[in-house]
Formats: C-alpha cells, sequence, structure tokens
C-alpha cells in the first residue's frame, strides 16, 4: 500500500438538500442542430446509478443517483470543494432519514455533488431532504511520489483502488484510456478540486476504437497528455486519473463527465485495463 498522509487530514461536516431540476428553456440543441426535449441534471434518478452504462440513455448531463446543492453560494463551494469521492453520505431530514450513502462525483456548471443510496432509500427520498456528508480527503499526499497530486478522493476509496509500484512507475487499473483530443468542455477550468469535464462523444467511430462507448458511471479511466495540478490543460506526457460521473450529452464539446482524482505532469502513472476498475466494486455497491 502507498504511505500517505491519511492520518492528519481533516474530516469535517458538509451539507446539501436534494436540488429540483431546472428547465428555462424546453428544448436542448444537438451538435447536429437538433432540438431535444430531454432529462437532465437534478433531483433523484431512480433508475441510474454507478456501475450502470454511461452511454445510450434518452437523457443529457444524467446524474446517477442523488443530486445535492446548497443554497448559500459561499456554503455551496465549501460542499463542491471539500466533499470527496467515496466519502460516506447521511440522510439528515425526511422519511428516510439515517439512511447511509457515498459521494460518486461533483459536476462543474450546475455545482451538484452526486451521491449513491440503495434503491429503498431512494424511493423514502424528497426534493429539499438534507444529506450531510463526512468530508475527507483534500490535502490527500503520496509520501513517495510528492509530484503526484490526489485530489477528490476519500483515502480509504484511494487504498483500495489496487495501485501498484513498478520501479519507479505507479500502476493504475483503469477501465479506459482518453486520448488528450477528446476531452472538451471543462478543459481550460482554474481548479480541478471540484466539478468535473467532459469526453466528447460526437464522432462515434473514436468513441468505439478507444472503447469508451461501454463506459459506466463510476469507471476509473486515464487521460492522457492532461495535466490537473492547479487546473485542467494539455500538456505532453502528463496523465490524469478521473472518475465517470454522469451520462453522455447531447450537445456539442460534451460527453461523460470525469472528476479528477490523481494527476502529475512527468509520466509516472500508467494504466492497465481491467474490468473492475469501478468505485462500485471498490465500495461494494454492485
Amino acid at each position: 500500500m502507498l504511505k500517505n498522509n491519511k492520518d492528519k487530514l481533516v474530516m469535517q461536516s458538509v451539507q446539501g438538500k436534494i436540488k429540483h431540476p431546472v428547465a428555462k428553456f424546453p428544448y436542448r440543441i444537438s451538435y447536429l442542430g437538433e432540438a431535444r426535449v430531454l432529462p437532465a441534471t437534478g433531483g433523484i434518478t431512480y433508475n441510474v446509478k454507478v456501475g450502470d452504462p454511461a452511454m445510450g440513455w434518452v437523457g443529457d448531463h444524467v446524474e446517477p443517483g442523488v443530486s445535492i446543492r446548497n443554497d448559500n453560494d459561499g456554503e455551496n463551494g465549501a460542499l463542491n470543494l471539500l466533499s470527496c469521492i467515496g466519502n460516506v453520505a447521511k440522510v439528515v431530514s425526511g422519511d428516510a432519514k439515517g439512511a447511509l450513502g457515498y459521494v460518486t462525483g461533483k459536476h462543474g456548471g450546475v455545482e451538484h455533488v452526486l451521491v449513491y443510496f440503495k434503491e429503498d432509500d431512494l424511493v423514502k427520498m424528497s426534493i429539499d431532504d438534507e444529506i450531510l456528508i463526512k468530508a475527507w480527503g483534500q490535502g490527500l499526499e503520496l509520501i513517495d511520489y510528492p509530484q503526484v497530486k490526489i485530489m477528490n478522493v476519500d483515502p480509504i476509496l484511494f487504498d483500495k483502488l489496487g495501485i501498484m509500484e513498478n520501479g519507479e512507475k505507479l500502476i493504475v487499473p483503469i477501465a479506459a484510456e482518453v486520448p488528450a483530443y477528446l476531452m472538451g468542455s471543462g478543459t481550460g477550468s482554474a481548479s480541478a478540486y471540484s466539478g468535473d469535464y467532459d469526453i466528447m462523444t460526437s464522432d462515434a467511430e473514436v468513441i468505439k476504437e478507444y472503447g469508451l462507448d461501454k463506459l459506466r458511471f463510476g469507471d476509473i479511466v486515464l487521460l492522457r497528455d492532461h495535466d490537473n495540478e492547479f487546473g485542467r490543460t494539455y500538456s505532453k506526457g502528463a496523465v490524469t486519473i478521473g472518475v465517470v460521473i454522469h451520462s453522455d450529452c447531447i450537445k456539442a464539446g460534451h460527453g461523460p463527465g470525469i472528476t479528477s482524482i490523481m494527476s502529475c505532469k512527468e509520466p509516472i502513472i500508467e494504466g492497465v485495463k481491467t474490468d473492475k476498475a469501478n468505485i462500485a466494486d471498490y465500495l461494494g455497491l454492485l
């Protein structure tokens, strides 16, 4: 197991409530110029969960499970910044009070934190139910690899990712590899410590070539030649590891969203493809 500083990290409460979907204009315009009416972000998504395919849904930017936000902008900033994938979440109001789940992603733009709960708990929930998260993970460092930046991931989940050392390399089990030129919306963001950015899926042949047509919510993926240390940018030789957090999209420049969990400017990180490189496997949700 890689030596890290998790015993020094602060665990702190952050909280949000289930947010209603929003529609100000009925149509979403596809990259082909089509006007579509589709379900999208927010609310409780009952039939889409971590481990399911991220492609093929009749929707746009669909968020699996429960989407939460805080009405106070500053507090919502902290909710999105400090929450980490794999953090334990607890319902603290409503009929599902006491139910436990896990953070599965952070969606930029709408600034939602996404949370998995069991189906039996989802059916008891309502819009505006409050959910508390034990935020823990930001500041995680690898003692022997200070040049590798870790972000947005619970330390217990990180230890379960099966990362191995091979000489001076870190070998990460992944579901797929993404070439730099497919990363679209969100590239250029000032920080990768919240939110996500999208794999562009408008070229079906290229998506199939890289096996991205089989992506699942929760898959661990490798982003080639992308540096997420202080923002999201192209950098030859850099590698970023991320998690698929929302569905495919119809809009130009968009597609499945990736929340970053690991990045290095130096070519230290390598990926090895495996069938079970998904947070649902590591968290025991399948």
